[in-house]
Parts: C-alpha cells; sequence; structure tokens
C-alpha cells in the first residue's frame, strides 16, 4: 500500500525533494470543521555526492568508460548488454542486462529550481494500484523508491505478478528514473551492481528549452551493433534473464557493449 510520508531535504533521506504539509482545520459558515488535503511542496534537487552525475560535474572526459547514447553516458560493466527503447522514431530509454537483473534507465526535463520525483512516485504508485497493483514506499541505497507487484498476463491466461523497483534522483534541470527488475527487484540486496550503473550513469541535457517531464532524447553510438527485436545471439541464449519483463518492452539491443 502507498501512504504519504513528511520528508525533508537532507542527504540521509537519499535526496528527498518533497514535503508533505498536514492540511489545517478550518471552520466553516455552520461552525463545522474541515480539514484540507495534504499538499505536497515540492523542495529544490537535494545533494547528489554519489551520483547520478551532471555533465558539468564529471572532471575529465565523461565518456571515458561509459556507452554514449547522447542525452545519458552509461557505464559499461562486464557482460552487460544494453537494449534501447524505442517510441515513435526516437529513442527514449536504455535498458542494462546484467545476469538475471536488469535497469531501465530514462531521463526527464526538469524545472530549474524544483524537483519532481515525489510526485513522479505518486502518480506511478496511483497507476499500478488501479491496475490491482501493490505498492510499498520504503528506503532504499538510492533514496526513496517504490518496491511494485505488478499485474502481468501469464501465458495460460492467468494474472502473475512481477516485481519492480523504482528509483529516481533529481538533477539540475533534470530528473532520472530507474527501473529494477529481476533478482535486483526480488533481492534488492543482490541489486549492487545495478544500483552502482546508475549513480555513475551522467546526464546531458542540454541547454535548449524543454517542457518539464519531456523525455530527454537518446541516440545510438556510432559503432553500435544492432539486433532486431526477437533475435536472440549466443551471448544471450546464456542468460536466465528472459524477456518477460511485462511493461518493459524490449527493443533493439546493442551486444557485449564491454
Amino acid at each position: 500500500m502507498f501512504g504519504r510520508r513528511k520528508k525533508n531535504d537532507s542527504a540521509h533521506d537519499g535526496g528527498a525533494t518533497e514535503q508533505v504539509v498536514d492540511g489545517v482545520a478550518e471552520q466553516d459558515d455552520a461552525g463545522e470543521q474541515e480539514s484540507a488535503a495534504p499538499r505536497r511542496v515540492n523542495l529544490p534537487p537535494a545533494p547528489r555526492p554519489d551520483g547520478p552525475w551532471d555533465v558539468s560535474e564529471v572532471l575529465g572526459n565523461p565518456a571515458d568508460g561509459r556507452v554514449d547514447l547522447g542525452g545519458i553516458l552509461v557505464p559499461g560493466v562486464e557482460g552487460m548488454e544494453l537494449r534501447v527503447e524505442v517510441a515513435g522514431d526516437a529513442i527514449v530509454a536504455a535498458t542494462v542486462v546484467l545476469g538475471d537483473s536488469a535497469v531501465q534507465l530514462q531521463a526527464f526535463a526538469a524545472p530549474k529550481k524544483e524537483g519532481i520525483w515525489g510526485e513522479v512516485r505518486e502518480e506511478i504508485a496511483a497507476g499500478i494500484t488501479q491496475q490491482g497493483g501493490i505498492i510499498d514506499e520504503a528506503q532504499g541505497s538510492l533514496g526513496w523508491e517504490l518496491r511494485a507487484q505488478v499485474p502481468v498476463p501469464l501465458p495460460d491466461g492467468q494474472t502473475g505478478a512481477q516485481l519492480v523497483r523504482f528509483v529516481g534522483v533529481d538533477g539540475p534541470r533534470w530528473f532520472l528514473r530507474g527501473v529494477i527488475s529481476g533478482q535486483g527487484a526480488v533481492r534488492p540486496e543482490s541489486a549492487g551492481v545495478l544500483e552502482q550503473i546508475f549513480r555513475d550513469t551522467v546526464v546531458v541535457r542540454g541547454d535548449g528549452p524543454m517542457a518539464p517531464r519531456d523525455p530527454i532524447v537518446l541516440k545510438l553510438p556510432n559503432d553500435a551493433q544492432m539486433v532486431p527485436d526477437g533475435v536472440q545471439t549466443d551471448d544471450q541464449e546464456g542468460s536466465r534473464f528472459g524477456g518477460g519483463m511485462g511493461q518493459l518492452d524490449r527493443g533493439p539491443e546493442i551486444t557485449e557493449v564491454r
């Protein structure tokens, strides 16, 4: 079940960027009191001493050791596969698959002085609960996150549940969301490498005007080896992580990037 929590802007809280203020009792003409609904106050993005990073914060060449997707630079890890997610003609997300786990990375534009992860978390939770799923808001190693049981159709026509973790961090004029699935969601303590990939990701928002929540469009590396959707390589056949990612559709793949 999803519940609102009071939070303050502190690094200890993992980058909390919103504060829920209790409603104040008001008295109407009939002398009855009504409590106003809690309202959310967005705070400036909290410090990110451990990342993710804005491109302006990286010393040296930010592409060193990372896959350059334009809007985000994704750390390369031994044995990982990198899949891109396409919306229309635009690449809007990248998914790193490592063993039995995966993390989808997606960057969005955000207001200059306000974080949006609190509002986004609330909207994700509302959408999943409307589908019949279960949501728990928890403090994780990346800050506040949502741990969800998302309804998914099974081959026999029944409905099952997929465990997914939604993580997010607000940066300067951007927001980075991660969706961890597979064993990294079933056993969060096993997701250390995926969480480090999220932390080491660099966001390149650009200086142009963008509406808040617009996705930061990505591009393919010049030397990318593309594999059409549904085609397996020898390396993929050896991976126990299947394609059953529910709402996280598989897209074209860049294989053996490290």
